[in-house]
């Protein structure tokens, strides 16, 4: 009887305090690789390809931890870059409220995976074999029942425990945080299509989703972080799949490369910018808005100084996204500087050269020279010396 009660304490491993919270770590850990290396990266955007042994792994502990299927998960993913932050978005902080995404974001995903227009419009190329459609399809719960019971008897009572914080780890990160904070608290690297957002720039916790606006803005890169400062616990599992032969990187995000001294635009000039558009204006908005707004805004004075409080970022930021109270405040701040006023529309007719898509190469060419010349007379320094650099952009090999 002792026997068994000591059994039931301890379980097989009878851990310590402490050994079980790392193990619950490592635990938790495995299944956010599982879905941001596999699920993620590998099957919705195709960045990288996987040894089957790997993906195989990774199928049968997601349905050990989650319950989750490759092709949901996989098509309503899909679904959001397709559709992001509209109406049809699955789980948009900015149609939603952050409140419900971040509260009932399991609840959206589970309404979201019995869609069947969903599963066969985004769910091509994913897993159809038997064991698939048998086992890890038909029987989700069989999965996490017996997880729960590997858990009891390797630790005891206390695997109880350890079972439903590996049931709440995914539904709280990736439903929640990422899916909801995601889109709606952060930095922003890029000025993307969306409201992504980066959460952190040290992506460790989940697996580098926190590096979410990058990922937005370069979807099909097998690599979250851009900027030297940001980390990519994912990537780093990525490299070292690579070294083992277990993983194959297809894509990352190109980095731009700048010949200096170039005299003047031209069609590779062009192909470089469409390439590296969003770099473009990232540099655009450290370089030019930054400092011009800096310096202006030292020079107001008393009665117009309240015009600058809060407004550095209206000036790069989307409109899309923007409230009442921003779309006046921009206004004002413009109608009031006509410095501000000049490197605002410089930078809209900036990227209004790349969107419109009606025009050919030629007369995107003529547009760019054009822009360039007009950013030369503008007296503006800091606009003069991003022409400068502008001028030097070279297209990039993509990695294949």
């Amino acid at each position: 009887m002792n026997e068994i009660l000591t059994f039931l304490s301890q379980g097989l491993l009878a851990p310590g305090p402490w050994t079980l919270v790392l193990i619950t770590l490592g635990l938790t850990h495995i299944t956010i690789v599982s879905v941001t290396v596999y699920l993620h990266r590998y099957s919705a955007h195709r960045a990288l390809e996987l040894h089957p042994a790997l993906k195989h792994f990774f199928r049968f502990w997601l349905w050990m931890t989650t319950g989750m299927g490759t092709r949901a998960w996989t098509a309503i993913h899909r679904k959001h870059h397709a559709r992001c932050d509209s109406e049809e978005d699955p789980h948009s902080p900015q149609v939603l409220g952050i409140r419900k995404v971040l509260r009932e974001g399991a609840e959206l995903y589970q309404a979201e995976a019995v869609n069947q227009e969903t599963l066969d419009k985004y769910g091509a190329g994913c897993p159809n074999d038997w064991i698939e459609r048998n086992v890890y399809e038909k029987y989700t719960v069989l999965g996490i029942t017996l997880m729960g019971l590997i858990n009891v008897a390797l630790f005891g009572v206390i695997g109880v425990t350890v079972w439903a914080i590996q049931m709440m780890w995914i539904p709280i990160t990736a439903a929640g945080i990422i899916n909801g904070i995601g889109h709606y608290w952060g930095y922003r690297n890029f000025e993307c299509t969306d409201a992504s957002r980066n959460v952190l720039p040290w992506g460790i916790l989940i697996g580098g989703e926190e590096l979410h606006n990058n990922h937005h803005t370069y979807p099909s890169s097998a690599k979250l972080s851009v900027r030297r400062f940001e980390f990519d616990m994912g990537w780093a599992w990525i490299r070292l799949f690579e070294m083992l032969h277990l993983a194959k990187v297809k894509k990352v995000a190109p980095k731009p490369i700048v010949e200096a001294g170039k005299p003047s635009v031209d069609l590779d000039t062009l192909r470089a910018l469409m390439q590296h558009r969003f770099q473009v204006m990232a540099h655009y908005r450290r370089t030019v808005i930054k400092p011009v707004f800096n310096q202006e805004k030292a020079r107001a004075c008393d009665a117009t100084r309240g015009l600058y409080h809060r407004a550095h970022k209206l000036l790069h930021r989307d409109q899309r996204f923007f409230k009442h109270r921003h779309k006046d405040r921009l206004a004002n701040l413009t109608a009031h500087n006509h410095t501000l006023a000049t490197i605002y529309d410089y930078r809209l007719r900036l990227q209004e050269i790349w969107s419109q898509t009606s025009r050919n190469s030629s007369e995107m060419l003529d547009a760019l020279a054009q822009w360039c010349r007009d950013a030369e007379e503008s007296g503006i320094h800091a606009l003069q010396d991003f022409v400068n650099t502008l001028k030097g952009y070279q297209v990039a090999k993509v990695r294949v």
